[in-house]
């Protein structure tokens, strides 16, 4: 088993672990989020994601991205480092690579996944990379959630608990 930290990258070096990758036969899977809190929703879409390939590689938004997307003032909760360091420790994950855009577009642009999977409350159509990925023979794919999971709403159920 790899040490998370050894699945974690950068971009020069997510390309280059790509290419071998290609070069190998093998079909990689791209999905991105902020993964702030760690939970049933994320574990279940992120092995479902798995998959649908040989090597999922995740774009993880750095702490600079999470705040540009005004999920709440407080996010992100975890920093990206502690974040990346989660995702790579599960086993479905095989790449994390952090960007600090607010949408993965470069990422993807750059590693030209096989397959762009994102949640089913998505139109493929509308998904970052969308274009990219289908202009190179790709495919893009969503994934149901599980109901009741979400990281903002447990980040409301610990204010809430904490004004009572």
């Amino acid at each position: 088993m790899k040490a998370p930290a050894s699945k974690i990258a950068n971009l020069p070096q997510a390309i280059q672990i790509v290419q071998d990758l290609r070069a190998k036969g093998l079909k990689t899977v791209f999905t991105n989020g902020c993964f702030d809190i760690l939970h049933k929703g994320h574990v279940s879409y992120l092995f479902e994601a798995r998959s649908l390939g040989d090597f999922l590689i995740v774009g993880l938004n750095a702490d600079t991205s999470v705040q540009a997307l005004e999920k709440s003032p407080a996010r992100p909760l975890q920093n990206q480092d502690s974040r990346a360091f989660v995702m790579a420790s599960l086993a479905c994950v095989d790449l994390v690579v952090v960007f600090e855009e607010p949408t993965p577009l470069n990422l993807i642009n750059a590693l030209i996944p096989h397959i762009l999977v994102k949640g089913a409350d998505y139109k493929k159509e509308d998904i970052v990379g969308y274009s990219t990925v289908v202009g190179n023979g790709g495919e893009v794919a969503t994934i149901p959630f599980i109901e009741g999971y979400s990281t903002s709403a447990i980040e409301r159920k610990i204010i809430a608990a904490h004004k009572a």
